[in-house]
């Protein structure tokens, strides 16, 4: 009966220490952001929406570089869009994001 018990003791302190480790490195990991794009942006995103896993301290800048990083096609379109943090006007790429933040990313619209 004490190797049982020694047995689950150690299975037991293994999950917690697995639980502790995947804690802290999500505490470590950047935020995980869904990002939406709009008319030209989609087509060259080849998507509507796509959740983005960032670096720690990642800002709307650091976003834009990565989406354009994975998709050549794309970088150019977001040259020309402005962008949407929680449905706010994005005025300095250097706004920080956060885990469930929305990006909307808006190519310009012709007749203003």
């Amino acid at each position: 009966a004490a190797r049982a018990s020694d047995e689950c003791d150690r299975r037991m302190t293994a999950a917690e220490d697995a639980a502790r480790d995947g804690a802290r490195d999500a505490a470590r990991a950047g935020p995980t952001v869904l990002v939406r794009y709009f008319a030209a942006a989609a087509a060259a995103a080849r998507t509507t929406e796509e959740t983005v896993a960032l670096p720690v301290g990642a800002t709307v800048q650091t976003l834009v570089g990565q989406l354009g990083d994975h998709r050549a096609e794309l970088a150019p379109v977001l040259q020309r869009c402005s962008f949407l943090h929680d449905a706010v006007a994005v005025r300095d790429l250097a706004d920080r994001l956060q885990t469930g933040a929305v990006v909307d990313v808006l190519p310009p619209f012709a007749g203003g």
